[in-house]
């Protein structure tokens, strides 16, 4: 296990280019299960979900070759493997798994998914949709069990708005019989990359983008070519990183109108901003002012990023409020910002941030990916070294980290943990 080390102070500024989406490629290499003849998905991030993802479709009989940005998956031979344990515990968004072996072969058995632990995140909706399919789903000693005669087209509504159980309801929903409604659907520009995806497999999708999205059944699915659309949550981190600690930086292969909430935040706290067609320019500030955040379904601000512009905010001056409506688990990222001196405390959903207090390098730890995040922004603004583990929670969401930011001229390293440190994370 490794460490990140940041010594803080050093000044941004040059270029990064952004990678695909994180949040459209855990859910495009399991709708390649779908297809009859091999996929190809071009522009991946370099991250260690795409690598269990492709493990995963190997283990259920799919071949799969990743070169590069490039991964190649050959489903012709894929069958319903029950999958309750192992490298499906590893991450949330292998219950991806389920609409799509569901809709291939009509049964599957996936273990409870782990991944980030941000409190209660049921599936609740997923089985919803997948029942109204027609399939019965059962829970048995950690894993859910699914299985259909047939599927067939239904009108379901959301009760509640995701992107997992949309997607996941789509998944299902392109080999039904007949059509199938998505009512209150979310609406984030990943569902639109996988209905793209599906669509030039042979599915039929209209709506996707708005809350009604409309199905109508095939009987089989081909291969295509897809390229990923520029990953918005990494882009926005970078935009907060530049934000805090940058001269002049241009975030490269980024759609402006996907992080447009961010952007006017950011322009609210005084951030010099100036957007062409696939780029974003950050110019700094002369001080940040406070503002108010609170996170919302898209095309409101993202819950994704509440965690690193929170580490912005304890720079600003004056008191900011974050109020996180998507999840109420999103601020185990406090302590450990009060920890570098941080002014912060947490009332329900809200964290209230007295800004203006310089920040310390301190022993720190990532509990999730974006709390990672917003521990790297906060080691960027501080005086000395910030130490952080738990950096396999960070390697889930961005690829190539640390060479993106010494490009950029930050000082960022990694080292092996002493035994210590590890027996110190075993007793945590």
């Amino acid at each position: 296990m490794e460490k990140l080390l940041i010594e803080g102070g050093h000044p941004l500024e040059g270029k990064v280019q952004i990678s695909g989406a994180k949040n459209s490629a855990v859910a495009l290499i399991p709708a390649a299960i779908l297809a009859d003849s091999p996929v190809t998905i071009d522009n991946l991030p370099n991250i260690s979900d795409v690598e269990t993802l492709a493990d995963l479709l190997e283990e259920i009989g799919g071949q799969t070759k990743l070169d590069g940005d490039t991964l190649v998956i050959h489903p012709e031979n894929m069958f319903a493997m029950p999958l309750p344990n192992g490298r499906v515990k590893k991450l949330r968004a292998s219950y991806y798994m389920m609409g799509a072996m569901l809709g291939k072969f009509k049964k599957a058995v996936i273990g409870l998914p782990g991944g980030c632990n941000l409190g209660p995140r049921p599936i609740d909706q997923h089985i919803k949709g997948f029942e109204a399919l027609g399939a019965k789903v059962t829970n048995e000693q950690g894993a859910v069990y699914l299985q259909a005669d047939e599927l067939v087209g239904a009108r379901i509504y959301l009760d509640v708005v995701s992107v997992g159980a949309t997607i996941n309801i789509m998944l299902a929903a392109v080999r039904a019989k007949g059509k199938t409604i998505i009512e209150n659907a979310a609406k984030e520009p990943e569902i639109i990359d996988v209905a793209t995806l599906l669509t030039n497999m042979g599915a039929n999708i209209k709506g996707a983008g708005t809350n009604v999205i409309r199905i109508t059944g095939v009987d089989s699915l081909h291969g295509c070519r897809h390229s990923i659309i520029p990953d918005r949550i990494e882009a926005g981190t970078y935009m907060v990183l530049a934000a805090a600690m940058g001269r002049a930086v241009i975030i490269d292969n980024v759609i402006p109108d996907h992080v447009e909430s961010l952007s006017a935040k950011l322009r609210e706290m005084g951030v010099l901003i100036e957007e062409a067609d696939d780029q974003i320019l950050i110019q700094g500030h002369s001080g940040l002012n406070p503002v108010d955040v609170k996170t919302l379904v898209h095309p409101g601000f993202p819950t994704d990023l509440q965690q690193p512009i929170t580490s912005l905010l304890t720079q600003a001056d004056g008191v900011s409020m974050v109020t996180d409506t998507i999840y109420n688990a999103r601020f185990k990222h406090i302590d450990e910002l009060r920890r570098m001196g941080a002014n912060i405390k947490v009332e329900g959903r809200s964290a209230i941030i007295n800004g203006g207090t310089p920040l310390q390098g301190a022993k720190v730890r990532a509990s999730d990916l974006r709390a990672g995040a917003s521990l790297v922004v906060a080691g960027l603004m501080a005086e000395g070294v910030t130490e952080i583990t738990g950096v396999e929670h960070i390697d889930r969401g961005y690829g190539g980290l640390e060479e993106k930011l010494k490009g950029l001229g930050a000082k960022i390293w990694r080292e092996g943990l002493t035994e210590k440190e590890l027996a110190e994370i075993e007793e945590s």
